[in-house]
């Protein structure tokens, strides 16, 4: 399989981003990384290699371009075949990982958002989902070392990132998601998954995503910005 010209157009604190970057590299494939200034300043070349949703990530193989992050995972695994396996080999199990990364996109993503553009009453009620979604998230990893069971799998790219951000958040908003209390097998999967050469090696600097996240807090409840991803 040629690896030329492969292309990932992204956002360096992206977890979307993040996780088609550690497809790639757990697959030893070499690429060429364009970072985006989203989500105001989009490249030209972004929005036209993806007119639809005009959103990050882009992987472009040899000219070919591909958006949405979990289907980018996908092509990666059935192209490179050779090799780390990122998908389950089983039918069933490979269901089950689609289904659980897309309610961590959308239920985990989206009530973290909530419980970070929230005060008072509304943040309660946004901190309760944002805790009954990563119980549930929990199901999925149960007594594992990973999600994808002895090694590190599809959910645990999808999801991965989560254990990186997900404390500065809390530091930021002072509240506690997941914990001992909330989800204590998730938050020891956090420590392994961080521990993880490849995952520990290539995550964005803290105090750079710590002041990112806090910026853009604040932007938001200033009315300069409207969303925060």
């Amino acid at each position: 399989m040629a690896e030329k010209e492969v292309k990932l157009f992204g956002n360096w604190a992206s977890t979307f981003t993040r996780r088609v970057e550690w497809a790639l590299k757990l697959k030893g494939i070499e690429y060429e990384f364009v970072n985006e200034d989203i989500p105001y300043n989009k490249s030209e070349e972004l929005l036209r290699l993806n007119p639809v949703t005009k959103k990050i990530p882009v992987l472009v193989h040899n000219g070919k371009p591909l958006a949405e992050s979990l289907v980018i995972l996908e092509y990666i695994d059935d192209t490179w075949t050779e090799g780390y396996s990122i998908m389950p080999k089983d039918p069933y199990d490979r269901a089950q990982a689609r289904f659980w990364a897309k309610f961590a996109d959308d239920k985990c993503i989206s009530a973290m958002s909530g419980v970070s553009t929230s005060l008072g009453e509304a943040q309660q009620k946004m901190l309760q989902e944002a805790r009954e979604a990563f119980q549930t998230l929990e199901q999925a990893l149960g007594s594992k070392q990973y999600f994808g069971g002895d090694q590190i799998g599809y959910l645990d790219l999808a999801i991965g990132l989560f254990a990186f951000w997900m404390p500065i958040l809390e530091e930021i908003v002072n509240v506690s998601v997941v914990d001992d209390e909330n989800a204590p097998l998730l938050k020891e999967w956090f420590a392994r998954i961080l521990d993880v050469d490849m995952i520990k090696t290539s995550l964005p600097h803290r105090d750079k995503m710590y002041e990112l996240s806090k910026q853009r807090r604040e932007q938001f409840f200033s009315g300069q910005i409207s969303r925060l991803n």
